[in-house]
């Protein structure tokens, strides 16, 4: 190959530190996104797609750095190879070439889904602490109730009475569903 070597490099908030992405290694020129995974605008990954060449090599830390899901790096990786552009991932130490085997396209879709998978979990676990915090502090109280006390009272003593439930369901205007939540905690 006797192109450039370009890197590309992606970090989810401005603090983070860009620069371990591509340590030591040598390339000509990097692009660097700084966006939440989750946003669709990466203006600096669509830099480097218009101008990267046939014969360059685009070096990016790992698989979930270009992507924010399996087809968003299938697309990329793809769209980069068939232009006759190599892509290599430093992390997961593979390149592909367009001229791949039926088992790279496979390595490239298993690792992707892993990497997806890995993202869901920390964002599982960020959620989970963060509402944990919450709920300490007593700032996570859950949802406010559709009655109140003496509405719930009412509405029992209506169903106890033989009022039909659809009909004190729309009286009071919940649900049918709230309704059997409210009588079941009597």
């Amino acid at each position: 190959m006797n192109g450039q070597r370009i890197g590309y490099v992606h970090v989810s908030s401005v603090d983070q530190n860009p620069e371990r992405q591509l340590d030591q290694i040598q390339v000509a020129r990097v692009f660097t996104d700084k966006a939440p995974g989750k946003d669709t605008l990466r203006p600096e990954l669509e830099s480097l797609l218009a101008f990267v060449r046939d014969g360059d090599t685009v070096v990016v830390h790992s698989m979930d750095r270009p992507a924010r899901n399996l087809d968003d790096l299938r697309r990329v990786a793809q769209g980069l190879t068939k232009r006759g552009v190599r892509i290599e991932f430093v992390k997961e130490h593979r390149v592909f070439t367009g001229e791949d085997s039926p088992m790279a396209n496979l390595m490239l879709s298993v690792m992707g889904a892993f990497a997806e998978f890995e993202r869901a979990l920390i964002r599982e676990r960020q959620c989970e602490g963060i509402v944990a915090l919450a709920k300490r502090r007593g700032a996570y109280r859950g949802r406010k109730k559709s009655l109140s006390d003496t509405q719930s009272s009412e509405l029992k003593r209506c169903i106890a009475a033989g009022e039909q439930k659809a009909a004190v369901a729309r009286d009071f205007g919940i649900s049918r569903e709230t309704l059997y939540q409210y009588l079941r905690t009597a």
